[in-house]
């Protein structure tokens, strides 16, 4: 058994922190604390008292249930990770989570748990690095210059998102990516080989992955000059390392029994028999504190970038000058008054327009002015209309802005969360959506995390046509807006798709889905920008009205055709567009307004209607799946026509 103090303080920790919580995963930190010790300690540049120095390499735990292992790490390189907060594992609002989370823990580059999803965050941040190396170094002069190290599991690899993600890597050649995988041939079910057989080494290769396959997990100089070669090559690196989960733990070693539980005093004792360690729970002794501590050698690789960064001024100051602000997130300081101007020219646009085609034509503008938004499609570019006459295509070398995803919308979700994660740029995505579904989890990731990511979400709603109910969106609109901190807009018209574009620009703690329609739809005028902002407003107004029509996207010039029919009835209406409910919430005096208690207040929307019936009961929408049809027949179908929506409204008035 391995006594390696500086290793075993990694366990123990580890180990005490589940016991006391009763509760977490023991088996992971235990066997692979010596992998974690060799990279953290002589290869992770990073700075425990800067946690955000953006040089620094960044590591992902993917097999997130081992978080214990990550907070270990934490605490003894020297960041603001007491032992207190060790003893406080997964205790409410503690900083040691059950899984590791974004933004709550020093250190912790991403919210990890969900399996397969690390990885595909790893990805994306190489991406991020890489790209943003292209755009700012010089060949002499290399201010983004690190590495992304990523853990991962058996269950990581299991899950498919891992083959999108990994996939992708091996194509765009991120040689700065070197994982490390924990074969330890156990999952919560127990010895793996009854169900996973995959040859990984195999499976990576054809990836075309640089592989180092069968390290002894244990052993310091295996792992050591894995590391090293890992470094050299000129692809991403897949290092399989066989390890024991639990290691030292006597029975429970190499068990499924060590993976999600406690392992309880028996195994504890044990472990500190067969590790031969000293120390009560929790704690360690200076020697050992003193050999873990990076805080000096982080200020160290601190004060060599900052140097570097001088000579970059020097030498590039608009490139020095590009960098500071991408890595501030920072609009340019002319986008405001630019887009402006964009936005008023736009307003004498008033042919028919399918809300994909001016997203599109916001988009144009968009490239043209922020090198730092990074598009791309899960291989439907041409239909979700996200790439542009100002896109140049990301290959494995060269400085571009769209990435073509292929059919991988799993991956292309949680890829993004990682280039956001990294920071420097703002990346956005397209699919129909319908497939929103595929790449659930990540959106719901973006969301918890807080990120400034963008959805593109296509073909909206049945009007798509003949493609039939597999291709049409009906719950869809409503899981996003149950979606906690997701701002979801579905614009009408060419003005309000650009302002749901800026307004995602601005969102800088969470992310943003812009709904889009395949269909054109007649223009409009929308008189107040203000009012827009805010999430809902009137575009026909009547002080005498009865009724208010609230509709969204391509409803919009429906309920204002029905208002015309209901005007030569007597019936006087007003027509309110909401692209954005989750703005409008936030505006109540807004919000009051269109849904007056003096008003009969009536929403149109061609999907399902559960986001509406806490403002409202009157709801036309669509409660079943869709057909398959032209889109024209389909709408008529399912009532949306100015005539049968004048029905409905009268029935419900």
């Amino acid at each position: 058994m391995i006594t390696n103090k500086l290793v075993n303080a990694i366990r123990f920790l580890s180990a005490d922190a589940v016991e006391n919580a009763a509760s977490g995963h023991p088996g992971m930190p235990l066997g692979m604390a010596d992998i974690a010790e060799v990279l953290w300690r002589d290869h992770l540049r990073h700075s425990p008292k800067n946690p955000e120095w953006f040089n620094r390499d960044r590591f992902i735990l993917s097999n997130g249930h081992g978080s214990m292992l990550l907070y270990s790490l934490l605490h003894l390189s020297g960041y603001n990770l007491s032992i207190q907060d060790l003893k406080d594992f997964r205790k409410l609002k503690s900083k040691t989570p059950g899984h590791p989370e974004f933004g709550i823990t020093e250190g912790v580059e991403t919210t990890t748990g969900p399996l397969g999803q690390g990885i595909a965050n790893a990805v994306g941040m190489a991406l991020a690095e890489k790209i943003l190396a292209h755009k700012i170094n010089t060949n002499s002069l290399k201010p983004i210059d690190h590495m992304t190290y990523c853990f991962l599991g058996d269950g990581c690899l299991m899950e498919g998102i891992s083959h999108e993600a990994m996939s992708l890597a091996g194509v765009l050649k991120l040689n700065k990516l070197i994982c490390f995988y924990d074969s330890n041939g156990i999952s919560i079910d127990g010895k793996i080989d009854a169900w996973y057989q995959d040859d990984i080494a195999l499976r990576c290769q054809s990836y075309g992955w640089h592989v180092i396959d069968n390290v002894d997990g244990h052993k310091r100089n295996e792992i050591n000059s894995a590391i090293e070669e890992a470094k050299l090559a000129d692809k991403p690196t897949m290092i399989v390392c066989k390890t024991s989960i639990g290691y030292g733990a006597g029975e429970k070693q190499d068990s499924e029994k060590s993976h999600g539980a406690a392992l309880g005093e028996e195994a504890m004792t044990t472990l500190r028999e067969n590790l031969n360690w000293p120390y009560a729970p929790f704690e360690l002794n200076k020697e050992i504190y003193d050999s873990w501590n990076a805080v000096e050698k982080g200020i160290g690789l601190e004060k060599e970038w900052d140097d570097l960064c001088q000579q970059f001024l020097e030498a590039e100051p608009d490139k020095f000058n590009l960098m500071q602000r991408l890595i501030k997130g920072e609009m340019p300081d002319y986008f405001d008054a630019s887009f402006n101007e964009f936005l008023n020219n736009l307003s004498s646009n008033s042919d028919p327009l399918a809300t994909r085609k001016s997203s599109q034509m916001v988009l144009e503008f968009l490239q043209a002015n922020l090198p730092e938004l990074i598009g791309g499609s899960a291989d439907l570019s041409g239909s979700n209309n996200t790439h542009t006459k100002n896109s140049i295509d990301i290959n494995s070398n060269n400085d571009g802005n769209y990435i073509f995803y292929g059919v991988r919308e799993f991956g292309m979700n949680a890829v993004m969360n990682g280039i956001a994660l990294h920071g420097g740029l703002i990346p956005y995505s397209g699919t129909f959506l319908v497939f929103m579904d595929y790449g659930r989890n990540a959106v719901r990731m973006a969301a918890l995390m807080g990120i400034r990511v963008i959805f593109v979400f296509s073909h909206d709603s049945v009007a798509l046509g003949e493609d039939g109910p597999t291709h049409q969106p009906i719950e869809h609109l409503t899981t996003l807006r149950s979606t906690p901190n997701m701002s979801t807009w579905r614009p009408a018209n060419l003005v309000e798709t650009a302002v749901a574009w800026k307004e995602a620009l601005s969102r800088t703690d969470g992310p943003t889905s812009i709904i889009l329609s395949r269909q054109n739809l007649d223009s409009f005028v929308v008189k107040e920008l203000d009012q827009l902002k805010m999430g809902g407003y009137f575009v026909s107004k009547k002080n005498d009205a009865t009724v208010n029509l609230i509709a969204t996207g391509s409803e919009v010039g429906l309920a204002l055709e029905a208002e015309k029919l209901l005007t030569t009835d007597g019936i006087n209406c007003n027509v309110v567009s909401v692209p954005c409910l989750e703005t409008l919430l936030s505006n109540k005096n807004r919000y009051n307004e269109i849904f007056s208690p003096k008003t009969t207040n009536i929403v149109i929307e061609c999907g399902h209607p559960n986001s509406w019936y806490k403002h409202t009961q009157n709801v036309i929408g669509i409660d079943c799946f869709g057909e398959s049809g032209k889109g024209k027949d389909l709408m008529d179908h399912f009532g949306f026509t100015p005539e049968k929506i004048t029905n409905k409204i009268k029935q419900m008035i």
